[in-house]
Formats: C-alpha cells, structure tokens, sequence
C-alpha cells in the first residue's frame, strides 16, 4: 500500500496488515446528493495485492447510493489506540461474480453473511491511509 504525498510514501506495517484482518468493524463515510457526511458502521475487508476495500450492502441502501453518485469513500477502523483511515474512489459492483467473491472474503473476516439477493458490493480503490504511527511506515522519496 502505497500513497504519494510530498513527504513521501506511507506502507502498511505487518501490525496494520494483522489490524486489518482482525474482527472489528468500521466506519464508512460517504457524502450525502448535500456533501454532508452519511457515516455507518460496517463490516469490510481489504486485500493488499489490489489495494481494494470491499463492503457487502444491499443495492437500495443509503450508502450504495452515495458510493456510486459520489464517487469516494473513506473507512475508518479503531481498537483503542490503534487506529487506520483508508480513503479512496468507491464503485458499486453488481457482477454477481464479484459480489459473490466479496462475500466469501466477509465470512473469512466475519461470518456468512445472510441471504440477500439484492446484495451489492462498494469496492474502495485505496489511495491514501491515515493511521497510528505503529501501523504506518513512512518512507522518504528521494
């Protein structure tokens, strides 16, 4: 994971890669038709080899609509004083292939998830992380 800033690169630590695997959930903001701020607490996962987060929702619901319209996402992970902000551009993906793959991650992270034929999933192309400093590593460009 790596974003680009004029101080240089932050990486996952090994912790935030653990952190993120763990069973906690988060909260994921999007922006309301107004640009105010619609915050939910979600389940989610995030795989490191794409940089992809990945909420399983239904189609209809508030925070599918905002994805798609609004283009951008941010989930926020806390436990005590370890905390991550993954910010990025979010998409809403019917494929049922993909929504299928998504749930299985969740079962992995989570439990199975109930039925829901309506179900979407909101897929965050990771493009910057906030964190606690012993989950992030900075690294000086040259």
């Amino acid at each position: 994971m790596a974003q680009s800033s004029r101080r240089g690169t932050t990486r996952l630590t090994t912790d935030a890669l653990a952190f993120l695997s763990e069973r906690h959930l988060a909260m994921l903001t999007t922006l309301r038709s107004d640009n105010s701020p619609h915050v939910v607490a979600v389940g989610f996962t995030f795989d490191p080899a794409t940089h992809i987060a990945r909420v399983i929702t239904s189609g209809g619901s508030q925070k599918a609509i905002n994805a798609e319209r609004q283009g951008v996402a941010v989930l926020s992970q806390v436990d005590g004083a370890r905390w991550l902000s993954l910010e990025g551009k979010a998409h809403v993906n019917t494929d049922a292939d993909a929504v299928r793959d998504a749930e299985l991650r969740y079962a992995q992270r989570y439990r199975t998830p109930r039925e829901n034929p309506k179900r979407v999933v909101i897929e965050v192309r990771v493009e910057r992380v906030l964190g606690s400093s012993g989950l992030l590593d900075r690294v000086q460009e040259s």
